[in-house]
């Protein structure tokens, strides 16, 4: 080997975040990835070319993520697609179109990310998601997940409207393999004039982590992001095939990668695979989850 040589970033990091579209039938006033300037979405072929461009490069995890993902025609395809280059697979979902998705494609779906930012109803329409059922929907779904042998994650973003709140309850209801908890982060460009009033600061965050030990008591991984962890540490691809990053909180984007190749544009938006790394981002993600007793974590 090269005595020079260095591993590429996306083989550093292993996973990728692709945005297949910014459609979403939620509102939520914190969202980061509303890609208001997007100029085009990629053709299925081009999807597919992109996929196979990123497990080339190294990415040996994928995640469907938006807007929201299930919206996209061409999901159920990709998933198989990408399973089938050997890829662990993942969506991010507000859960709405998941029951289709899993009828269509839950043979080829490895993980599946829940969001759900609060244990309260009325706090979570407030907030954007839902009609006032979006909590029991979250644990219902949860429960199909279960059956399909789908492993679980619960992505929750912490706001000034829900720091003080204990979610330990409900997070024991969805009994995921690993809870994410994010604080809120603003980003000019994305969420500018709509997050103001729900930012916390780095304590908040750490005092709603704190009270829920009960549910790493429980066997979930808790694993707590705030602003700076997440500045320039995933390997984000928005739904015209262009790398995105967010140092300085803006939006920084490349030029498409099927045009530049993978390496150019990470390069393009300073992402970084230790800050990744240094996060958790890098876990054992392969494989299915073993069985777990009803009511265990």
């Amino acid at each position: 080997m090269n005595a020079t040589y260095r591993p590429q970033p996306l083989a550093a990091a292993g996973a990728v975040n692709f945005h297949l579209t910014r459609a979403c039938d939620s509102r939520c006033r914190f969202c980061f990835a509303t890609f208001r300037t997007l100029p085009r979405q990629l053709s299925a072929a081009d999807g597919r070319a992109l996929i196979t461009a990123l497990r080339r490069a190294g990415a040996q995890k994928i995640n469907f993520a938006g807007g929201e993902p299930t919206l996209h025609p061409h999901l159920a395809e990709y998933l198989h697609f990408a399973k089938g280059l050997g890829m662990t697979t993942s969506v991010i979902t507000n859960g709405y179109r998941l029951p289709r998705l899993l009828a269509a494609a839950a043979a080829a779906l490895d993980w599946a990310g829940l969001s759900c930012d609060t244990a309260d109803e009325a706090t979570q329409q407030a907030l954007g998601r839902g009609h006032g059922d979006h909590v029991r929907r979250t644990v219902a779904l949860a429960e199909q997940l279960h059956d399909h042998g789908v492993r679980v994650k619960l992505n929750t973003v912490v706001t000034a409207e829900t720091w003080r709140e204990d979610m330990s309850a409900l997070v024991l209801a969805v009994r995921p393999e690993r809870w994410k908890v994010f604080q809120v982060l603003p980003v000019a460009g994305q969420n500018d004039g709509d997050v103001e009033d729900l930012l916390i600061t780095e304590r908040q965050l750490r005092a709603f982590v704190a009270r829920h030990g009960a549910v790493r008591e429980a066997g979930v991984t808790l694993v707590a992001e705030d602003n700076a962890a997440m500045t320039d540490s995933y390997v984000m691809v928005d739904p015209a095939g262009r790398m995105v990053g967010n140092s300085g909180g803006r939006t920084v984007t490349s030029a498409p990668v099927l045009e530049v190749g993978v390496a150019a544009a990470l390069e393009a938006v300073g992402f970084d695979a230790t800050r990744l790394i240094a996060r958790g981002g890098r876990y054992a993600w392969a494989g299915r989850r073993p069985e777990l007793e009803r009511g265990a974590a």
